[in-house]
């Protein structure tokens, strides 16, 4: 009965530790995904507050920048590219030191910094206003289709690029340039109208929609709404891995690589485009010129793009949407340069209309955050992905100014305070409208 008894006991007590040792692993789990959810989530906030804070960088430069062009003043500052070095001393040891070299200060004689237990965050920002914003079809206006329809042009257009639309899709369809450039924009146009996708075309349109999917059998229509992702445009006709590879994202691993976004303000950031986006660019305005149809022009420009990048470190190479084509045209600082290798100035079409596509000043970024906190069975990850958009944001300080009652100036807060009360929906909201962080419009926790 002893020898019984010490098994049945055996047996339960094991059991019990089983459970039990699952159950404390499972909550430790638990705990650990919540800390680095809440780590990535940190790593947001102070994206967006380097961010807002640009325009005292700006202003804290902008003499340097008047000295060498009196005429002129200083571009936006691309501070986020410095990410992971400006916040580190509010991640872990790493994080600090690297702040340590970037600026030559001691981060161990602040206080309250660091993530105040085990782990660490990564953060990466993406400026989605260097990119080409598939979206502006679903506007709704000819003009800004037609804009696309270029852009798309002229990202597709250089001669290198002809093999990926000799082939027959994964379908057995044949999509051209002119195919795919108005898929993309049947796909997020309100109409039913078939975009024609020639920019010369005197005709809006060239017919009406087709059943394309249907026919070949996919379960699915046109959304003729815009995109609510990048991965949707997989479902376009003649998007497949080879145009995603080369046009869309050619780099999984490196998101500032990509070539296309869904967000956007819709004119795109040349002091922060990679080469293969300016290289479209110059092509949507300019079609004919011989740096779109010629190969060993086309591989040059990409060449200095890409080298200037690296030389200047993120530092903007243009004051102005009009500096920019004046470089082009081989005018200004770094237009002789290019000719100097080579690059033949390139005459635009109109050189107006090729403003309205351009900005030096993004206002559209994507927040890719991960917290990391180290366990014994290994690291547990939680990513967060925000989109925020910085159009209507306040500066940093500023209050937010109502027009209701004639009381221009005053803050919703300071309205409220006056009258003994709490500020109202309608005050809130508009607290919350112009927010010095900017507007959250994507978000994502994985």
């Amino acid at each position: 009965m002893v020898l019984l008894s010490i098994v049945v006991l055996t047996v339960f007590l094991t059991e019990v530790q089983e459970q039990s040792a699952t159950a404390f692993a499972a909550a430790i789990g638990e705990r650990d995904r919540l800390r680095a959810e809440y780590h990535a989530r940190s790593a947001v906030n102070l994206a967006r507050l380097l961010i807002a804070s640009e325009p005292t960088v700006r202003e804290a430069v902008e003499p340097i920048f008047v000295m060498l062009n009196p005429k002129g003043k200083a571009p936006q500052i691309p501070v986020w590219e410095f990410i992971a070095e400006v916040i580190g001393p509010f991640n872990d040891a790493a994080g600090a030191e690297g702040f340590s070299s970037l600026t030559k200060l001691d981060a161990s004689t602040g206080e309250n910094l660091g993530l105040g237990g085990p782990g660490r965050f990564e953060v990466v920002v993406v400026d989605e206003d260097s990119k080409l914003n598939v979206n502006v079809g679903a506007r709704g206006d000819i003009i800004s289709r037609t804009r696309l329809a270029q852009q798309l042009l002229g990202l597709m257009g250089p001669p290198q690029y002809s093999p990926l639309f000799e082939g027959e899709d994964l379908d057995g369809q044949l999509s051209d340039r002119q195919t795919i450039c108005r898929e993309i924009i049947d796909w997020t146009d309100s109409d039913t109208d078939l975009e024609p996708c020639d920019p010369s075309a005197a005709a809006p349109s060239s017919g009406v929609e087709d059943n394309f999917y249907q026919t070949i059998g996919l379960p699915y229509f046109r959304k003729n709404a815009a995109f609510d992702s990048l991965d949707e445009l997989r479902l376009v006709r003649g998007v497949g891995d080879a145009f995603w590879a080369t046009f869309v994202d050619p780099d999984p691993r490196d998101p500032k690589k990509r070539v296309v976004t869904v967000w956007g303000q819709g004119k795109i950031n040349v002091n922060t485009a990679n080469a293969q986006t300016l290289l479209a660019l110059v092509c949507a305005g300019a079609p004919d010129a011989e740096l779109c149809n010629d190969l060993a022009q086309a591989s040059s420009f990409l060449s200095v793009v890409t080298l200037l990048r690296s030389m200047t470190a993120g530092a903007p190479l243009f004051s102005s949407p009009g500096d920019f084509i004046r470089t082009l045209k081989g005018q200004g600082m770094v237009g002789p340069y290019l000719a100097t290798v080579g690059i033949k100035p390139v005459t635009f079409k109109s050189d107006s209309e090729m403003k309205k596509m351009v900005t030096t000043e993004s206002k559209m970024f994507s927040i890719y955050a991960t917290g990391v906190v180290p366990g014994r069975g290994g690291d547990t990850r939680a990513s967060v992905h925000a989109v925020i958009d910085f159009r209507k944001a306040s500066g940093l300080g500023e209050g937010i100014a109502l027009e209701a009652d004639g009381k221009n100036g005053k803050t919703a807060e300071a309205l409220a305070s006056e009258a003994g009360r709490a500020p109202t929906p309608e005050e809130l909201a508009g607290i919350q409208a112009a927010n010095p962080g900017g507007n959250l419009v994507y978000w994502r926790v994985e």
